[in-house]
C-alpha cells in the first residue's frame, strides 16, 4: 500500500503495537518512537513491544513508549523490518501470531505481513513514517526528534549514497517544527567512548585490503573486542568506519557473535550490488549496504563473502 492507504488504515485501527527489529539502529527505533508518538497525538493507544535491544544511544527515545507487561493489541505493526530473521526474541512471538502491517524501505522486504506499505526508494524508513504522520495531522517537536535520529543515521548525517533531494527536504520539514538538532548530531556523530576509538585503533591494525586497495576487510572479534574493552555500546555504526579510508570501494565488517556466527556489514559503491552479494549467504538489504548472517569463525566469514563477491562480479 502506498503511505496514504498506510495512514487511512492506522486512523481505522485501535490499539497498536509496534516492532522494531534486532540489533536496532536509529532508523527503527525512531521510527517506533515517532509512529507511537503520531498515533497517540489521534487519541489512539499505541505502545512499542519491550525486549527492543536497545544500546544506551537510544534509550531515550523509547521513555514512555514501550507497551506495560499484559498488554493485548489488536493490531501490529513492524517498522524498517525487511525479513524474518530480524525480529527481536520478543517480536518473533508477535510474527507467529501474524504481524498487521510492515511498513520499509527495504528492497529485500520479504512481505511477512498482511498489508505492506513499501517504499525502496526511501533513504531511510523514518521518511516514509514522516510521509505517514504528516499524512494523519501535523508532525510536532515529539515526532521530528526521534524522525530526524531516523532518517540522519540511515544516512550517515546525510553523507551516504542514499541520501536525496527528499531526504533533505524531511530533514527541514523536522527542522521546521522548531526542534535543535545540534544535540542530536552531536550525540550520535560526534561523541565517540575511549574504548570505541580503541576498536577503531586496533581495526586499522588488523584489516585486510584486496584489490589494490579498494576492497577493506575488518574482522572484529570477541578477543579484539575484549583487548578494547568495548561492549555493544561502542560499537554503534562501526560498519560505516572502513568506508572513510581513501581509496576503498568496498567495505567489510565481520563481528564475530557468541555461538559461533559471524554477523557482516557491507558497503559498496555504484560498482557493486551488496544486497545481490549478501543475499548468496542468506542476506539482504539495499544495494549500497547490506548484512548477513553466517555459521564460522571470522577468517571462515571473510573467506565465505569474499567469494560472494567473486561470483556477483563474474556474474554481471
Amino acid at each position: 500500500m502506498t503511505y496514504t492507504e498506510a495512514a487511512a488504515w492506522l486512523q481505522e485501527h485501535d490499539r497498536y503495537l509496534i516492532l522494531t527489529h534486532k540489533r536496532p539502529d536509529g532508523d527503527t527505533i525512531g521510527c517506533a518512537a515517532a509512529l507511537c508518538e503520531g498515533l497517540r497525538a489521534l487519541g489512539k493507544t499505541a505502545h512499542i513491544c519491550p525486549g527492543v535491544e536497545e544500546t544506551h544511544l537510544f534509550t531515550p527515545y523509547l521513555e514512555g513508549y514501550l507497551a506495560p507487561e499484559g498488554y493485548v493489541p489488536e493490531r501490529v505493526v513492524s517498522v524498517d523490518i525487511a525479513a524474518r530473521g530480524l525480529f527481536t526474541r520478543a517480536g518473533a512471538a508477535w510474527l507467529e501470531r501474524g504481524i498487521d502491517l510492515a511498513i520499509d524501505h527495504h528492497p529485500s522486504q520479504e512481505f511477512f505481513a498482511a498489508q505492506t506499505c513499501l517504499d525502496a526508494g526511501r533513504a531511510a524508513c523514518g521518511e516514509l513514517v514522516y510521509d505517514i504522520l504528516r499524512t494523519l495531522g501535523p508532525v510536532t517537536q515529539r515526532m521530528a526528534a526521534p524522525l530526524y535520529v531516523a532518517v540522519a543515521t540511515d544516512t550517515g548525517c546525510f553523507q551516504y549514497s542514499n541520501t536525496t533531494a527528499d531526504t533533505h527536504r524531511v530533514a527541514a520539514a523536522l527542522m521546521d517544527t522548531g526542534l535543535d538538532v545540534l544535540p542530536l548530531n552531536k550525540r550520535h556523530f560526534r561523541t565517540k567512548t575511549w574504548a570505541r576509538l580503541q576498536v577503531e585503533r586496533l581495526i586499522v591494525e588488523r584489516m585486510h585490503r584486496y584489490e589494490n586497495g579498494t576492497i577493506a576487510v575488518a574482522p572484529v572479534s570477541l578477543s579484539l573486542m575484549e583487548e578494547a574493552g568495548a561492549t555493544e555500546e561502542d560499537m554503534e555504526d562501526i560498519a560505516a568506519f572502513l568506508g572513510q579510508i581513501e581509496g576503498v570501494e568496498t567495505s567489510i565488517t565481520i563481528r564475530e557473535l557468541t555461538g559461533g556466527e559471524c554477523k557482516l556489514s557491507v558497503r559498496t559503491g555504484s560498482g557493486l550490488n551488496a544486497s545481490k552479494v549478501c543475499a548468496l549467504l542468506g542476506g539482504g538489504g539495499h544495494a549500497a549496504a547490506a548484512g548477513c548472517t553466517v555459521p564460522g569463525t571470522p577468517e571462515e566469514a571473510e573467506a565465505a563473502i569474499l567469494e560472494a563477491i567473486r561470483q556477483v562480479e563474474c556474474n554481471g
